[in-house]
C-alpha cells in the first residue's frame, strides 16, 4: 500500500467512525461555519476547564474531506492544553497552504497528515479547513484565544 492509498484510508475511517462529534453540555464558545460553494456546514464548541484543557464537540454535514477533518480536529485537541490544540491548528493551516508540497509533522499533527493530499486540490481545501477555522472562531468567542492570535 503506498502512502497516498494509506492517507485515504484515514480521512475515510475518521468520516465513517467520527471521533468526538456531539456537542458538549455547557460551551463558553460556540462557531458555525458554511461553505457556500459545496454546502458543508459545522458547528464546533469549546469550553476550558479549570486546569486549563480544552474540551470540544461538533456537528456538521458535508464531504468526507470536511467530516473527516473536523474528526482529527477533535481527537487532536481534545483534552489538551490551549498551546498544544493551537499547534495543531496552526501546523494544519500551513500544511494546507502548501499545495501539497509540505513536509507535515507527524508528531504534531497525527492523523492530520492524510490531508497533506488534499492541499494540492484548491476546491477542496476550503472543505478541510471548515472545521478548523470554526475552532479558532469558537475560541475567539470564548475568551481563550483573542482575535488574530495564531
Amino acid at each position: 500500500m503506498n502512502v497516498e492509498s494509506m492517507y485515504q484510508e484515514i480521512i475515510l475511517d475518521h468520516y465513517r467512525n467520527p471521533r468526538g462529534r456531539g456537542l458538549i453540555e455547557a460551551p463558553e464558545g460556540e462557531s458555525h461555519q458554511v461553505n457556500p460553494t459545496c454546502g458543508d456546514e459545522v458547528t464546533v464548541q469549546v469550553a476550558m476547564d479549570r486546569e486549563g484543557h480544552l474540551h470540544l464537540g461538533y456537528e456538521g454535514q458535508g464531504c468526507s474531506i470536511s467530516q473527516a477533518s473536523a474528526s482529527v480536529m477533535a481527537e487532536l485537541a481534545e483534552g489538551f492544553d490551549l498551546a498544544t490544540a493551537e499547534a495543531a491548528r496552526a501546523a494544519f493551516m500551513e500544511m494546507m497552504r502548501s499545495k501539497g508540497d509540505a513536509e507535515p509533522d507527524e508528531d504534531i499533527l497525527g492523523d492530520a497528515v492524510a490531508f497533506v493530499g488534499v492541499a494540492k486540490y484548491p476546491a477542496r481545501i476550503k472543505c478541510a479547513l471548515l472545521p478548523w477555522m470554526a475552532l479558532q472562531d469558537a475560541l475567539v468567542k470564548s475568551g481563550a484565544m483573542k482575535e488574530g492570535e495564531k
